[in-house]
C-alpha cells in the first residue's frame, strides 16, 4: 500500500518513550501505509523528546531523532501534533500548553494532569483552536471516552460503575482465587509487572480516583477533579474479607463509581473497594483486565471490556487519537471541546446510599445481638441478614444491611465501638450491584 501522492506529511512529536511511547513509535514506523490511507496524508515523527538518550528502549528509533530539548521540539514549526506520554503533573501541563498556544493539537494519556487541572489544559485548547483528545488516559485500549463524549451524546448516563485499575484487580483477583494474602498477591503482581515497584497511586486509589473524575466530567457535563472524589484504596482488605464475600456468593473489586443523584442535582464520585455479587458482569473481570458499565436512559446498560493498561492497548488508544486529530488538521475541524454546561455539583460521601457488610467482633454471651442491633436501629439503619460465628468467649457478628446513607452508617459504627461488649469492628465494606443483572 502506497502513501496518498501530493500530500505533505503531518508531522508528530512525541513526549516520552517509556512502556507506551515506545510502542507508538513501532506502531507508527510499522503501520505508516496504513495509518496514512486511513487518515489521508502520511504522518511522519518528527522527533521523539526524551529526558536520557543513552537510554535502552523497546522500539528501534533514528538517534537523529531523540532530542532533550521537549520545548525545542513541540514549538518546531513543522510540528502538527504533540503527543504526551511522560506523565505527572510538570512539566507535562507548561509543555502541553507551549504546544497549544501555538496551535498545535495534543493528544496525552495523562489522567493525573487532566483529573487535576483538566480545565487549564481544555480551556488552552478552545481559545487556540487546537483539539485535545485524551482516550487513553482511562482504561488503556477501551474504547470509552469517545462513546461516552460522542456517542451517547444526546443520552442521559444515569450511573457508571467499573473496574479502573489493572493493577488492583488482578491482587484482589488472586485473593479471591487463592486466598493469598494482599502482600502476597501484591508480590506476584510486582513480579508479573503489573505493579510497580511503589505501588502506592494504584493501591490506595489514586490512579482509579483520577480516572473516575474524567469519567464523570464526560458523563454528566460537570467539571470534576480528583479532589471532588472520595477515595479509598485496598490495602486493608484482608483474606478473611475474602473469604467471607466468597462464602456468601460475592467478590470484592475496586470500583469507581459514577451516579447521579435521585433528583437529578449532584452527583456522587467514589473509588473504593466493594462486595459485587459474583452473578454480576464485572464480577468475571479476571486478573489486570478492566471493565466499565454504564447505564444511561434510553441506552439502557451498556459494559465496555478489555485490556486496561500495557504498552501496546495504550499506544492503541493513543494511535486511534492521533489518527482522529489528523483528519481534523486535514479536514480544517475540531473533535468536540469539553462539555460543563450541568454544571452538576459533587454531593459528599455522607449522602451516598448503598448496602453495607459490617464484621464486629463481641463478646459471646446473652444479648450481644440485641444490644448491637439497637445502635442499628437508633440511626435508622436496617439490618437484612445477620450471622453469628462464636470463638470461646468471643464471637464475631456479620451484619449485612438494607439500603442506608454513608453518613448514617459512619455514625453507627462510631456507637458500636464505644460499646463495652464490642472488641472491635474488624471491617465495614460497600455492597454494589445488586441491582443489576
Amino acid at each position: 500500500m502506497t502513501n496518498p501522492i501530493g500530500k505533505p506529511a503531518l508531522k508528530v512529536a512525541l513526549l516520552g518513550c517509556g512502556v507506551v511511547g515506545s510502542q507508538v513509535v513501532r506502531l507508527l514506523g510499522e503501520q505508516a501505509d496504513d495509518l496514512a490511507a486511513r487518515v489521508g496524508a502520511p504522518l511522519e515523527l518528527a522527533g521523539v523528546a526524551v529526558r536520557r538518550l543513552g537510554r535502552r528502549r523497546d522500539a528501534e528509533i533514528d538517534p537523529a531523532l531523540l532530542t532533550t530539548d521537549a520545548e525545542g521540539l513541540i514549538t518546531r514549526d513543522d510540528v502538527d501534533i504533540v503527543v504526551e506520554v511522560i506523565g505527572g503533573i510538570e512539566p507535562a501541563r507548561s509543555l502541553i500548553l507551549a504546544a497549544m498556544s501555538r496551535g498545535k493539537s495534543v493528544v496525552t494519556a495523562n489522567k493525573a494532569l487532566l483529573a487535576e487541572d483538566g480545565a487549564t489544559i481544555h480551556r488552552a485548547a478552545r481559545e487556540n483552536n487546537a483539539d485535545l483528545y485524551f482516550e487513553a488516559s482511562v482504561a488503556g485500549a477501551i474504547p470509552l471516552l469517545r462513546p461516552l463524549r460522542e456517542s451517547m451524546a444526546g443520552d442521559h448516563v444515569r450511573r457508571v460503575l467499573g473496574i479502573v485499575n489493572g493493577t488492583t484487580n488482578y491482587i484482589l483477583d488472586k485473593m479471591d482465587s487463592s486466598g493469598a494474602s494482599f502482600g502476597d498477591a501484591l508480590e506476584e503482581a510486582q513480579s508479573l509487572g503489573y505493579a510497580e515497584a511503589d505501588p502506592t497511586a494504584d493501591v490506595e486509589g489514586f490512579d482509579a480516583a483520577a480516572k473516575a473524575a474524567i469519567l464523570a466530567g464526560i458523563a454528566f457535563h460537570s467539571r470534576v477533579t480528583a479532589a471532588d472524589v472520595h477515595r479509598e484504596g485496598i490495602t486493608e482488605i484482608t483474606a478473611a474479607d475474602v473469604a467471607s464475600a466468597k462464602g456468601m456468593g460475592y467478590v470484592i473489586k475496586l470500583l469507581a463509581i459514577c451516579a447521579r443523584s435521585d433528583d437529578g442535582r449532584s452527583v456522587g464520585v467514589r473509588v473504593h473497594p466493594a462486595m459485587i455479587p459474583r452473578s454480576h458482569p464485572l464480577a468475571g473481570v479476571r486478573e489486570a483486565y478492566n471493565a466499565v458499565f454504564v447505564e444511561a436512559e434510553s441506552a439502557g446498560r451498556l459494559m465496555f471490556y478489555g485490556a486496561g493498561a500495557g504498552g501496546a492497548p495504550t499506544a492503541s488508544a493513543v494511535l486511534g487519537d492521533i489518527v482522529a486529530v489528523a483528519r481534523n488538521r486535514l479536514a480544517g475541524t475540531r473533535g468536540p471541546e469539553e462539555s460543563t454546561y450541568a454544571d452538576l455539583k459533587v454531593h459528599p460521601i455522607g449522602d451516598t446510599v448503598t448496602r453495607y457488610h459490617v464484621s464486629v467482633d463481641v463478646a459471646d454471651k446473652p444479648g450481644v445481638l440485641a444490644r448491637v442491633a439497637d445502635v442499628f436501629a437508633s440511626h435508622d439503619v436496617s439490618i437484612q441478614t445477620v450471622r453469628q460465628e462464636g470463638r470461646g468467649d468471643d464471637a464475631q457478628l456479620v451484619l449485612v444491611t438494607h439500603r442506608a446513607s454513608d453518613a448514617a452508617l459512619s455514625a453507627t459504627i462510631e456507637d458500636l465501638r464505644e460499646l463495652d461488649i464490642v472488641r472491635a469492628v474488624a471491617s465495614v465494606m460497600r455492597v454494589e450491584g445488586d441491582d443489576t443483572p
